[in-house]
């Protein structure tokens, strides 16, 4: 008998890939919820080597990570059209009414609850942002955006522009447009494999790219100089954090913490880094995946979530326990948006 969130044989044509990722981005996120501030050790003494691999709870709580996915999933998904100027005003409606929701008491980044203050004050996104933080708060949520049928200008203007609204730091900005660029790619059936030259490429591409028709004066911030140095910043600090998945690879796992060596995930570019390298560990055990990037020393829930976001829309609902569809935390709401972009 295969073990559960084992993939075997051909994959399915028609395998529901953005039911695969969302869903996927909600189970890592629950898995890695209880484990966020434990060591190694304490997770391994919990739930054994191979980490936490059952949802627990009926239903199995998220974290913020899943509530603010869902925030950029309803903006876009009411969106009249994909411009700046038809989806920052439901960006800013749908963060505000996250940040006073009841349920916005699972340990909600600082960075987002300071830059939704001020957002409420209404000011305009560019200054209400928190220009200095680059933490992962902006690549955490950014999952459907990759799973929209946009051309990748329209893909990259989106993915930042939900990055700027609370984190300004250039580097937020460049790790959400690969965010959401690596789930896009697996979406159109590119290998997991294949993710890390490509999104090297992309960044190499991009480096001096700033999308002023989404940003506007957003580079005056913090002070730079010129529009195209203020991002190759972000841009550079990504290619540093994707040479480190390249090193890590290129030697055999050595089925410890993967922040060793990609980084904690606190931050936006080691949350991409280290939840790419859960992924392509574990390619065709998707559920394990999800468990190494909750058993880690950082950020587990963001790391296992964006973990889960890449291999579900790599191999599609299919990936996941069956039964897992109906007792995680917001199932509706993931199944109606899944429904609607598969």
């Amino acid at each position: 008998m295969t073990a559960p969130g084992i993939i075997t044989g051909v994959i399915d044509s028609s395998p529901r890939r953005a039911a695969g990722s969302l869903f996927g981005l909600a189970y890592g996120d629950a898995l890695g919820k209880p484990t966020e501030f434990l060591t190694v050790a304490e997770i391994v003494r919990r739930y054994g080597p191979s980490g936490p691999r059952e949802l627990v709870g009926q239903p199995a709580l998220v974290t913020d990570d899943t509530q603010m996915a869902l925030a950029v999933a309803w903006a876009l998904h009411d969106a009249p059209g994909y411009t700046a100027e038809a989806v920052e005003p439901l960006l800013r409606r749908r963060f505000l009414d996250w940040a006073v929701s009841p349920d916005n008491n699972r340990a909600p980044g600082m960075t987002c609850l300071r830059a939704c203050a001020e957002l409420d004050r209404g000011l305009p996104w560019q200054e209400a942002t928190v220009a200095g933080s680059k933490g992962c708060g902006a690549n955490m949520r950014v999952t459907p955006v990759g799973l929209l049928d946009v051309d990748l200008d329209t893909l990259a203007g989106l993915a930042q522009l939900q990055a700027g609204l609370t984190h300004g730091h250039p580097t937020g900005l460049a790790a959400s447009e690969l965010t959401a660029y690596a789930v896009r790619l697996l979406r159109d059936g590119a290998a997991l494999a294949d993710l890390p030259a490509a999104l090297t490429d992309r960044a190499r591409e991009q480096r001096r790219v700033y999308r002023g028709e989404w940003l506007g004066d957003l580079w005056q911030r913090p002070g730079g100089s010129t529009p195209q140095e203020f991002i190759a910043r972000g841009w550079d600090e990504c290619l540093d954090a994707l040479a480190r998945l390249d090193d890590a690879l290129a030697g055999p796992d050595d089925g410890g913490d993967p922040c060793r060596h990609t980084g904690d995930g606190w931050i936006a570019e080691e949350a991409l880094a280290t939840a790419l390298l859960c992924a392509l560990r574990h390619p065709d055990d998707p559920v394990g995946a999800l468990a190494r990037g909750a058993t880690t020393a950082g950020d587990s829930d963001s790391i296992a979530a964006l973990a889960g976001a890449f291999v579900g829309a790599a191999h599609g609902m299919s990936a996941w326990p069956a039964e897992w569809a109906t007792r995680i935390e917001y199932a509706d709401q993931l199944a109606t948006l899944a429904a609607a972009w598969d």
